[in-house]
């Protein structure tokens, strides 16, 4: 592979000599690679937690206390009216007067049902008392303004509505701030109301609750119960709700009912017929404050606080937003992880069945040589093990080498090996496409098979490689690339990857005749055309992914040979898979945008653009980078809910994954010992996935440009049965030795 950045250690053009001697410490600093995705993934679990919290998932208390004794409780207030008022120190309690009706309505705002009632209370010209909860506020903010613009009366329930006497004063402080919070930032007011969920009547106050109504009065909020309870929660019928919220004998009372919590259709019906029967026999229908003669409940905030409360509104609509799409691309990653198994085990199933049957031939044998190029940057470690490997060939062939500026010795490598049919072509640093276009040029042969100078061929891979050729309309042949060091976990993750992923999706999209690459490590062309579609172009970091779609936009069969086995070296680090991948993945963003006129176009190309090119786009692009929502979720509902049915629905996918890996194996008659660390892999590889096509997109989108890096090689990988001769292990003084 070509190089186009300065090797390193090398000074920079213009530095002094004693620059790398007198180098700075510097710090380490997280790379943008790094810090981005990371900073995306921080900033969707932040809005999950917060959906979460105004939601009531997270941080939720739903236990009840049972009723306890009421000999700690003053007799005035067990005997008194709904309105208690503990301030400053003094417990009070009010009635409302005589023929006045204060309708009180809790738990929401609910975007259903509120505004019917709102509706029927503005049609009647009433008022009422809206005791909010914050997480309801938060999330609808438009209604709780339109209860102050109409002129009700706000009080509120807390946040996420918990039995208050099970609660710290800190986390009943906790309520009441981020209650008056959402106030704040949904209507621009504070309020002195408050309702204890799960209260009742005035007798009903005992030894639990009376001391969070004390402490309720020192912050200055007056405690509303009720004295008339409709039970509309009940649902007992538009009649008896209607009987229960009747006063008896014209007496003023604070009539509960409910706006949110379920479905309020008889509330709303009894409602429509309770206000102007009662205004018939001479009630008034009063916000609180108005009932008793007082000062307006609400005041006005500015500044500070009412900058955080609309701050507090937008973030937490930002994650209701945030999380729809979340969830739509949950949706999105569902199907399509489930459609491209379906295809794939279905199509792949196909595929083997027919390049299978004993009586299926490409066309005529192909016996004729071919001409093997093995473009090689710095191959020392691994250029001798594929040569070799290619002197063992059952096909008649010719190689060459083309050394594109190695300064490792690779050229004199090869020439020392003394091997027939083995040619060394030397070129100044240009890259690979430059590598392989002059390989091209000095090859003697019409059919020519491309490999990287790090992979290991079997005796019978270029006989099988070349076999479709026997078919005049196949212009081009993948292999089976196979992974030669999986040893390490990494190394078994890429062979799990290379089994499932590429190779079943290779015989998937011969079947649909959209393959979209070609495998540097294993592939052949035939020579008409690459000439015809104008030879390797360096458009693009993925030269292979680049010439493979353009010859079947040039009416060219691609077409997948699975017995053309190669090993190669997968990275063995994170930090060299991370490189590869970027580059594929990179490379492969912009070959799509390189051929998307194919879109638009008529014949095969067109063809290709309409079926190969949005399956390309949505299982190599979008269904990598949405992916990790899969664990987003996973993470979110084991920790916070439904645990069960997040782990259930999480390891369904990973049991379709399984079933999809096992078939794999078994069509490329591996063993199905490495699938042990599918799990893990499915877990930890997929961020590494998702953080690389996110770095992908991000220099895509700015505009940035992608230089080659060469990886390090080890030389390790041999092709099975010991046909390569293992090579002299080499110092590390060997290793950086430059040899011309």
């Amino acid at each position: 592979m070509a190089s186009r950045t300065r090797r390193p250690g090398a000074a920079a053009p213009g530095a002094p000599d004693g620059s790398r001697r007198r180098r700075l410490p510097m710090r380490r600093r997280l790379p943008m690679r790094l810090l981005l995705p990371v900073l995306v993934l921080v900033a969707l679990m932040a809005m999950l937690m917060l959906r979460g919290y105004v939601h009531s998932e997270i941080l939720a208390d739903h236990r009840i206390r049972a009723e306890a004794a009421t000999d700690k409780v003053p007799e005035k207030i067990l005997d008194g009216g709904p309105v208690i008022d503990t301030r400053g120190g003094r417990a009070t309690s009010l009635k409302v007067p005589d023929h006045r009706l204060v309708l009180t309505f809790d738990d929401g705002p609910d975007p259903t049902w509120t505004p019917k009632v709102l509706d029927v209370l503005k049609k009647h010209h009433a008022h009422a008392v809206f005791f909010v909860t914050g997480t309801m506020a938060s999330r609808y903010p438009d209604l709780v303004k339109r209860m102050v613009d109409e002129g009700h009366e706000i009080g509120l329930h807390t946040f996420n509505h918990p039995d208050l006497s099970f609660q710290s004063k800190k986390r009943i402080d906790w309520e009441l701030s981020q209650n008056q919070l959402a106030l704040a930032g949904a209507a621009g007011i504070r309020t002195s109301l408050f309702r204890p969920p799960y209260s009742s009547f005035a007798d009903a106050m005992d030894d639990r609750s009376w001391p969070v109504t004390e402490y309720i009065g020192t912050r200055g909020y007056i405690t509303v119960v009720n004295n008339t309870d409709s039970e509309d929660w009940q649902k007992p019928g538009v009649r008896q709700i209607i009987r229960n919220a009747t006063p008896k004998s014209g007496k003023g009372a604070v009539v509960l009912m409910h706006d949110s919590g379920g479905d309020r259709h008889q509330t709303v019906q009894a409602l429509d017929r309770f206000l102007p029967e009662m205004k018939d026999k001479g009630y008034a229908f009063d916000n609180l404050t108005e009932a008793l003669d007082a000062p307006s409940a609400h005041t006005a905030v500015a500044g500070p606080e009412l900058w955080k409360g609309k701050a507090w509104i937008f973030l937490v609509q930002a994650s209701e937003r945030i999380t729809d799409v979340l969830v739509v691309g949950l949706s999105i990653i569902g199907s399509l992880v489930i459609g491209r198994f379906v295809l794939m085990l279905l199509l792949s199933g196909i595929h083997a069945r027919r390049v299978r049957r004993k009586d299926f031939r490409w066309g005529a044998p192909v016996t004729q040589p071919v001409s093997v190029l093995v473009p090689a940057y710095n191959e020392a470690k691994c250029i001798e093990n594929t040569v070799r490997s290619l002197m063992a060939s059952e096909h008649p062939i010719e190689v060459l080498v083309i050394d594109d500026g190695s300064s490792d010795g690779t050229a004199r490598i090869v020439e020392a090996m003394d091997l027939p049919n083995v040619r060394v072509v030397r070129q100044l640093n240009a890259g690979k496409p430059a590598a392989l276009n002059r390989g091209l040029a000095n090859a003697r042969h019409d059919i020519i098979v491309m490999m990287d100078g790090d992979t290991v061929f079997e005796p019978s891979t270029v006989r099988e490689l070349v076999q479709p050729f026997g078919d005049p309309r196949v212009g081009a042949v993948a292999g089976n690339a196979k992974v030669g060091n999986r040893d390490s976990l990494i190394g078994a993750w890429q062979h799990i990857e290379y089994v499932m992923g590429f190779n079943l999706d290779r015989r998937m999209y011969d079947v649909l005749r959209c393959m979209p690459t070609i495998p540097g490590a294993v592939g052949a062309f035939r020579r008409s055309a690459l000439e015809r579609v104008g030879g390797m172009s360096d458009d693009t970091l993925a030269e292979d992914t680049d010439i493979t779609m353009a010859m079947h936009r040039d009416g060219w069969r691609v077409v997948y040979a699975e017995k053309a086995r190669a090993w190669t070296e997968a990275p063995e680090s994170v930090q060299q898979l991370w490189s590869q991948r970027y580059r594929w993945s990179y490379g492969t963003m912009q070959a799509i945008w390189k051929h998307r006129r194919a879109l638009v176009e008529r014949g095969p190309s067109g063809r290709f653009g309409r079926v190969g090119l949005p399956l390309v786009s949505l299982f190599m692009v979008v269904a990598p980078l949405l992916a990790p929502l899969i664990d987003v979720f996973l993470l979110y509902g084991v920790v916070f809910g439904p645990t069960q049915k997040t782990i259930v629905a999480w390891l369904g996918v990973l049991a379709i994954q399984v079933v999809c890996a096992a078939y794999a194996f078994r069509l490329d008659r591996e063993r199905v010992t490495h699938l042990i660390s599918l799990p893990l892999q499915q877990i930890l590889y997929r961020q590494l996935m998702y953080v690389v096509l996110l770095q992908s997109w991000i220099t895509a989108l700015t505009g940035g440009r992608l230089r080659w890096q060469k990886l390090r090689r080890t030389g390790v990988v041999e092709a099975p049965g010991g046909a390569v001769p293992r090579q002299r292990a080499r110092s590390e003084s060997d290793e950086r030795r430059p040899v011309g």
